[in-house]
């Protein structure tokens, strides 16, 4: 029996919301009281959980605006963002611990493998990096030394909460077949997303694991195909070629074999941009990484969600522009149809 559907949101803590991409609103510009606004719609909707990105030149930092909206939120799950290597790991164990006291257990983290500003590092080093650390924080959120005694602040549950991790290389699966609870991937096509899911399995059960997944994805809603069609065109009406290829550019992980693939599944696109039915990655021309959007009415995007459903993908973190009005608007559309189904 499949797993329930788990629908996420996404707060923009990395300074990446817009009317139209590549135009600046200072009033969407990442900030407490704008993400906040975020979480809770998304908290009030009926959302299961919501990421909490990370950057480092870009917004505010990740874990001091999520201990800040605990205790102002009342069911929904942050998918906390933590980079491996920038912290010393019995610091982010503690860190992390704390973090779950003050959401009640409510806490799952979703693990980034990248280098460091300023540092160069080969794939394969940088994902043991990885892998090491991720083994380490869960035994020391597990209540094992490694290297170290855990930290006497425990979580909630006395466990490491899920750990989300994605990537494509061989590196990056590798780690995530060994050491992550969920797998999470980019948009896709349909068949390459099975492709991914069976290569995944594979690895995992050859560790004696099995592997949840995740699908992080943007959406265009509207009442009608044509709307959201528009909607959709409307979003890189303005958008300037030299600015969203600086906008691609600020990411540690632009080079990344994730974002080339993205960068591949937009060169395949038709003339408007679709990959495949209701596959649309004009986003990706001013966004680095996640760069695809589900676009339709709400039986549609219901559809699409359900289709990827069926490969056993079971966690789906959504966004879409602006974030605030996106939220609510799939919650009001679409989320009632996934939640009957």
């Amino acid at each position: 029996m499949s797993a329930p559907i788990e629908l996420a949101w996404f707060s923009a803590l990395c300074d990446d919301d817009y009317e139209q991409l590549g135009v600046r609103d200072p009033a969407l510009l990442s900030s407490y009281e704008h993400c906040a606004a975020i979480v809770h719609e998304a908290d009030r909707a009926g959302f299961d959980s919501i990421l909490m990105p990370s950057g480092y030149a870009l917004g505010i930092d990740t874990v001091a605006f999520t201990a800040a909206i605990a205790r102002t939120t009342r069911h929904i799950t942050p998918i906390v963002a933590v980079r491996m290597g920038e912290l010393w790991l019995p610091q982010l164990a503690r860190q992390l611990a704390t973090l779950d006291q003050l959401l009640g257990g409510r806490m799952v983290v979703n693990i980034i493998s990248s280098e460091l500003p300023g540092e160069r590092l080969a794939s394969g080093p940088r994902y043991q990096r990885t892998l090491d650390h991720m083994l380490g924080l869960r035994a020391l959120l597990d209540g094992r030394t490694w290297d170290v005694e855990p930290p006497r602040v425990r979580t909630v549950r006395g466990v490491c909460p899920p750990l989300y991790f994605g990537g494509l290389s061989d590196d990056a699966r590798a780690v995530a077949a060994r050491a992550a609870d969920v797998y999470l991937m980019w948009p896709d096509t349909l068949d390459r997303v099975r492709d991914v899911v069976i290569d995944m399995r594979t690895r995992a059960a050859t560790q004696g694991r099995t592997l949840r997944f995740g699908y992080r994805v943007h959406v265009v809603v509207r009442e009608t195909e044509s709307e959201a069609r528009a909607a959709a065109e409307h979003l890189v009406a303005a958008l300037d070629p030299e600015v969203g290829e600086a906008i691609r550019a600020q990411s540690l992980d632009s080079t990344s074999v994730g974002v080339r693939a993205q960068s591949m599944l937009r060169d395949g696109a038709d003339a408007d941009g679709y990959a495949e039915p209701h596959l649309w990655t004009g986003i990706g021309r001013a966004r680095s990484g996640c760069g695809a959007a589900i676009v339709g009415d709400p039986r549609q995007v219901a559809d699409k969600i359900r289709q990827y459903r069926s490969l056993g993908i079971d966690t789906f973190i959504l966004s879409g522009y602006p974030h605030l009005d996106e939220c609510r608007r799939f919650a009001s559309l679409v989320m009632p149809l996934l939640r009957d189904a």
